[in-house]
């Protein structure tokens, strides 16, 4: 795991207190080509939306995000996504499920720029865990439209699919107000680390080197601003599938080890496991995330 204090503080020490948030880098439209037409008249292009830190939100240890389903009403309370090994009660044993239990963990909401603009603050975490995915899922106090009202943001939505190989990505850290901008290399079918196993995690192409403290951050894909997955871990030191050091297992339980390379967990999942009212229902058709 992208350990929340002890990564993010040694960054400190190396880069000093004051980090300027990172801009996600804007896609350049190429050079027209082909007929004078076409220079003329070019075809209309899907531009990828600009990434921003809005509706990102800072921790007390890790990075985090207000998100809301695509059936999501405004009325519902907020919900914020962030990483299982982020809860406050500590990283969730192998096989633990975190579900329906109070909280009262407070939130810096995040604009545009990357400026807290208010603290939010939960009611309950709504589930978590580290088996097979590395999520937690606060409810909070405030609804959708009292976050809009009072702060002008918008909740980031989930995707519904399951992520592309070769997508543009970009990860938006709240705690560090940085962000890091790669591709989706590819999917792990097992991602081991320590006393933990992940499913079908997405690892990233190399450009995108998260410190400790990005844990939780929501992996946005650029062409369409939706979640996609929120970031979780990366091997350190090359080691073999230990605490830091995740190593892949194929389904032939062949073992590869990628130093320096970093990970993240899908979310797709998450979504149909979400009913009325923003009510976790672990047995809704569909949802198949572990339960307690």
């Amino acid at each position: 795991m992208k350990k929340p204090l002890v990564g993010a503080l040694f960054t400190v020490l190396l880069l000093g207190a004051g980090i300027a948030p990172a801009t996600a880098a804007a896609g350049h439209d190429a050079a027209a080509a082909g007929t004078v037409k076409e220079q003329i008249e070019p075809k209309a292009q899907i531009k990828p939306k600009a990434v921003n830190f809005a509706g990102t939100v800072a921790l007390s240890n890790c990075s985090g995000s207000v998100i809301r389903t695509p059936d999501s009403q405004p009325s519902d309370p907020a919900l914020v996504l962030s990483n299982g090994h982020c809860m406050e009660s500590g990283f969730p044993g192998p096989g633990k499920v975190v579900f329906d239990q109070p909280s009262t963990r407070s939130f810096t909401l995040l604009n545009a720029a990357g400026s807290g603009v208010g603290t939010l603050r939960a009611s309950k975490i709504a589930y978590g865990t580290m088996t097979d995915t590395d999520i937690s899922v606060y409810q909070l106090t405030s609804t959708y439209a009292q976050i809009e009202s009072s702060y002008g943001i918008k909740a980031l939505e989930l995707n519904t699919a399951h992520p592309v190989q070769g997508t543009a990505i970009t990860v938006v850290s709240g705690y560090w107000k940085r962000t890091y901008a790669c591709n989706v290399d590819g999917f792990v079918y097992r991602l081991k680390e320590g006393a933990w196993t992940w499913k079908d995690s997405v690892r990233y192409t190399s450009a995108c080197q998260t410190i400790g403290g990005t844990s939780g951050s929501p992996v946005i894909d650029n062409a369409t601003g939706k979640v996609v997955a929120v970031n979780n871990t990366g091997n350190e030191n090359g080691q073999r599938c230990t605490d830091n050091n995740p190593c892949e297992v194929d389904e032939s339980g062949n073992v590869t080890v990628r130093q320096g390379i970093n990970y993240a967990q899908e979310t797709y999942g998450i979504v149909p496991c979400i009913g009325t009212g923003n009510k976790f229902d672990l047995s809704r058709p569909g949802c198949v995330l572990p339960r307690p």
